[in-house]
């Protein structure tokens, strides 16, 4: 059905409205008292619910509550307070139209020139581990229908739904009122923040409803918001931008506490480096070049300080390759490290936190980027990655913690159990391999690695990057493959440069060539199972 139409000779010309009566309804109470105040200094009227009203009044600011307008008190624990015509009529009246004007004064019903409403914290509650009616209450109804009806009638109302907007307000009144290009802008600020609620909201309701199905949900919402405009993307000539997504914990909600400006590929590689380094338990540092990793390590036993030993170790894997890499500790780093840094070119380091002395190093570094995590970092539970026309979702692939119950889930096809710190040490192989690109194989000794074979279209050609990398080490070394050998050549370039055990997922109809060729060299080998293909 059309909505109604209007000749548009009936339209009067309307730029500059002042304003003379607000309606300030809110949960995000931010910068509520310096609005109301500037308000009450500009002689507005002020209309109010709830809490609002009450920090206002509390204040000394006079304020009309909205039973006063509607004649009609709220009720039903606060879900019924604005949907009244006595204010939807002065949101909607369209005063460049005179018969707008004419019913307004007939009904006795007075315009709103702005409105001021934030909505119920849903996201918040869902993002909490509130369920049931505990979220449902914080659906929002008065609130979106109060900011839709105020954005459609931009031309003659400014809506507000959020704190970032109050100074340009109060600068407008203190000029005579809020231009059109003002009220614009803030309509369609106003649609985006209700649209992605909506979306919120029926995202929810889809969990709900699969949840215990073990199904994917039907429809998907990611609500984000951009941070930053970046110099560039990839390349010099792309346009790009850095955007948080609502409820997202990772590098995007990273603080930068020193350094120049982000990247677009700085960004690509941290992402990339806290993959390799939060897969391992224990203190770890990964340095990544180009979404790769050049090295990865853990602190060596009884190290004095682990992490800066990890950063030594994931270091001497491939000094050529880790200048001007992007680095992730998943602890604290130390002073130590930091020092160890002083003197190898970095772009990007990121962490839980840092020492206050391991800071004043990085201070004399003023371009190394320093990023903190948030205190809430964790480790996304599904992938999310855009394709042309859509976009893809999967579980994120993770690994126990538990070493044993990873352990406990190989086949052992040749040779015999190693001891339990060389199944450490595979253990380890094993997990930096899935930070790896495919085709993926990393050899590691004493939970480092010392030689990365990444990226190619081959795997035997992983083997011989792989070897070539590691050179002497790879002899007494252990290798990771992150999918089957479809054939003995690439396990016997490993065979021939001294591997001792080698782990991959199995599961090739020539199995048993490479079974046997691990065999012939008396060297041990598992199946996993499961592969880790990284792409």
């Amino acid at each position: 059905m059309a909505g109604p139409q209007i000749d548009p000779s009936l339209y009067r010309a309307r730029d500059v409205v002042p304003v003379r009566r607000a309606l300030v309804s809110v949960s995000d109470k931010t910068g509520l008292l310096e609005l109301g105040q500037a308000l009450a200094a500009a002689d507005v009227e002020i209309v109010s619910t709830g809490g609002s009203a009450a920090l206002l009044r509390d204040a000394g600011i006079a304020v009309k509550d909205v039973s006063e307008v509607t004649g009609f008190p709220e009720s039903l624990d606060g879900r019924v307070k604005t949907l009244h015509p006595s204010v939807h009529a002065g949101l909607l009246a369209d005063l460049r139209l005179e018969d707008h004007e004419t019913q307004l004064d007939e009904l006795g019903i007075l315009p709103f020139e702005l409105v001021v409403v934030n909505l119920y914290p849903f996201v918040e509650t869902v993002a909490s581990g509130a369920q049931g009616d505990a979220v449902v209450e914080q659906i929002d109804i008065g609130g979106p229908a109060m900011v839709r009806a105020s954005a459609k009638n931009y031309a003659n109302v400014a809506i507000a739904v959020s704190p970032e907007s109050y100074p340009a307000i109060v600068d407008a009144l203190g000029q005579g009122g809020t231009t059109l290009a003002q009220r614009r802008e803030l309509a369609a600020r106003a649609f985006a923040h209700t649209a992605a609620y909506d979306r919120a909201v029926a995202t929810w309701f889809a969990e709900e409803t699969l949840e215990g199905d073990g199904d994917l949900p039907q429809h998907l919402t990611i609500k984000a918001e951009r941070l930053a405009t970046l110099r560039y993307g990839e390349n010099s000539h792309q346009r790009a931008a850095i955007y948080s997504r609502v409820g997202g914990h990772g590098i995007a909600q990273a603080t930068q506490l020193q350094g120049k400006e982000m990247s677009y590929n700085n960004y690509v590689d941290a992402d990339a480096a806290l993959r390799a380094a939060f897969d391992l338990v224990k203190p770890a540092v990964a340095i990544i070049k180009h979404a790769n990793p050049c090295g990865i390590a853990i602190g060596a036993p009884q190290a004095l300080d682990p992490i800066a030993s990890a950063h030594l170790r994931a270091h001497e894997c491939d000094p050529v390759s880790a200048f001007g890499g992007v680095i992730a500790a998943n602890r604290t780093v130390t002073l130590k490290m930091a020092e160890n840094l002083r003197d190898i070119f970095t772009e990007v380091i990121v962490a839980p936190d840092f020492e206050p002395e391991a800071l004043e190093v990085f201070k004399l570094k003023k371009n190394l980027r320093v990023l903190q995590l948030p205190a809430d970092w964790r480790q996304e539970p599904m992938d999310v990655r855009l394709v042309s026309g859509g976009l893809l979702l999967q579980d994120a692939d993770r690994f126990p913690n538990e070493i044993e119950s990873l352990v406990d889930s190989w086949q052992l096809v040749s040779g015999e159990r190693p001891a339990d710190d060389e199944l450490e040490n595979l253990s380890f192989a094993w997990k930096s391999c899935r930070a790896v690109k495919s085709n993926a194989i990393v050899l590691a000794k004493n939970s480092a690695t010392v030689g990365i074979g990444m990226g190619q279209v081959n795997r035997v050609d992983s083997c011989r990057l792989a070897v070539e990398r590691a050179g002497d080490r790879a002899a007494g070394s252990v290798a990771a493959s992150d999918a089957f050998f479809p054939f003995a050549d690439g396990p016997q370039v490993l065979l021939d440069a001294g591997i001792t055990t080698i782990i991959q997922p199995g599961g090739s109809v020539r199995d048993q060539e490479v079974i046997d060729a691990a065999q012939a060299a008396g060297v041990t080998m598992y199946f996993t199972g499961e592969r880790h293909f990284f792409h």
